[in-house]
């Protein structure tokens, strides 16, 4: 043990265990394999620019070394963290010079999405005249932080998290390596493949935890938690996943599953989301997907945000698990939504138009004599309480913009609805 962990300090462990060839790459199959467009690139021997968009400890560092070394590429490698224009001039000119030697060169910049807009044009011209092939690897959706003209010349190949099988792979190789099986149970061995979160780079970092451990026989799950340290989970609140887990959530409320919605809740809990914003979004759901379906989702939203203000974290936290599985479980209507939307493209028709005159009031002499209010009924003096009269502006046809639906609390809504059509139809004139 000491050989392999101590008299290579200086090496990490996960890198001492990156692949050698890209056949041996796990996880990415789709990209690698002789259909795949990273697998035809190589069997025909013309590497073209790239962005490789995966997870962490995906392998996009280990692809890129190895396209190079694959085709006798010189690999120059950069990081966006650190580098600037005046970094990448240097390795445009010590290309050039390979160009002109007849030997191409790839450039690989890691977190490529670090890059402001200077720096990513900066590189058109070098990926435009073949001066280096790029590949970029970020952790960050291209299509948002990436200029246009880089993704034209760069077409984003996207690289999967590590599944189990994937893990339990790096695991053998590792046992392999080390010469000997890791002390874990068979519960402890899966906890520790579920602890690295999808991440291979991650797996070996427990592996070698684990491996320096004394031997005291095997180690079960519980052990295992206290000894190693977890993987945090993959979330920040100014990133994609962010927008990704609250979307998760929101259709898990509209689509009436309460335990995935649950999940997902924990999910952004866990990631030290703020929960003023899952109640936010809840509060939206109340009104956008329950609507009058149910007409206390509203007050329990509202609530529920001010039981978390008065309790806060972890006990107020209950309260928004409540919430969300009240939402998840009430009927669901959209009617209001869709109505206020017509509502709006209706008014934005009609522009400036005035009410009918016998619905507005007439404080003054002159207004009597102009017509407001003539012809007014008042509602409450008809036998219905329904006079039936017109409230839309002269000229104006009614136009039907609340249709409520047959669930919850509409289907009265809309019981009370058809009662006042025919009203409406029997008062009409003539």
């Amino acid at each position: 043990m000491s050989t392999l962990f101590e008299s290579q300090a200086p090496r990490p462990f996960a890198d001492r265990m990156r692949p050698e060839r890209l056949c041996d790459v796990v996880g990415q199959d789709h990209l690698l394999s002789a259909e795949g467009p990273i697998g035809r690139m190589v069997a025909g021997g013309k590497l073209s620019s790239m962005i490789l968009w995966g997870p962490p400890g995906s392998g996009k560092t280990t692809i890129a070394r190895l396209l190079a070394k694959g085709t006798d590429l010189a690999f120059e490698p950069l990081s966006a963290v650190y580098s600037g224009v005046a970094d990448l001039r240097k390795v445009f000119d010590a290309a050039k010079k390979r160009h002109e030697m007849g030997r191409g060169t790839l450039l690989f910049i890691d977190e490529v999405h670090r890059f402001n807009r200077a720096q990513q044009d900066a590189l058109l011209p070098a990926v435009e005249d073949g001066t280096v092939i790029l590949v970029g690897a970020t952790t960050e959706n291209p299509s948002f932080e990436l200029i246009g003209a880089l993704l034209s010349r760069a077409p984003v190949l996207v690289l999967r998290r590590l599944e189990d099988r994937d893990l339990e792979t790096l695991l053998e190789r590792a046992e392999k390596a080390i010469g000997r099986p890791l002390p874990l149970t068979e519960e402890a061995r899966a906890a520790l493949r579920a602890m690295a979160d999808g991440d291979g780079r991650f797996l070996y970092n427990l592996i070698e935890a684990v491996a320096r451990l004394p031997e005291k026989g095997p180690i079960d799950r519980e052990a295992l938690l206290r000894l190693v340290q977890r993987r945090p989970p993959h979330y920040d609140k100014a990133e994609e996943s962010h927008y990704n887990l609250i979307s998760a959530l929101h259709k898990s409320l509209r689509g009436s599953d309460p335990d995935a919605a649950l999940y997902w809740l924990a999910r952004m809990l866990a990631g030290g989301e703020d929960p003023a914003y899952i109640l936010r979004r809840l509060t939206r759901a109340a009104v956008e997907d329950i609507g009058l379906a149910d007409p206390q989702a509203l007050p329990h939203a509202l609530a529920a945000w001010d039981a978390y203000e008065r309790l806060g974290s972890p006990e107020g936290e209950l309260a928004i698990a409540e919430l969300v599985l009240y939402l998840a479980t009430a009927p669901k209507s959209n009617a209001a939504y869709l109505a206020l939307g017509e509502a709006r493209q209706m008014a934005e028709e009609t522009g400036s138009l005035t009410p009918p005159l016998h619905i507005l009031n007439a404080p003054t002499p002159l207004m009597r004599e102009l017509g407001y209010g003539k012809g007014y009924r008042y509602d409450h003096e008809s036998e219905e309480a329904f006079s039936g009269q017109n409230y839309f502006p002269e000229g104006v046809a009614r136009r039907r913009l609340y249709r409520p639906a047959g669930r919850g609390f509409e289907s009265e809504i809309r019981r009370r609805i058809e009662a006042w059509d025919r009203l409406r139809q029997k008062k009409a004139p003539g």
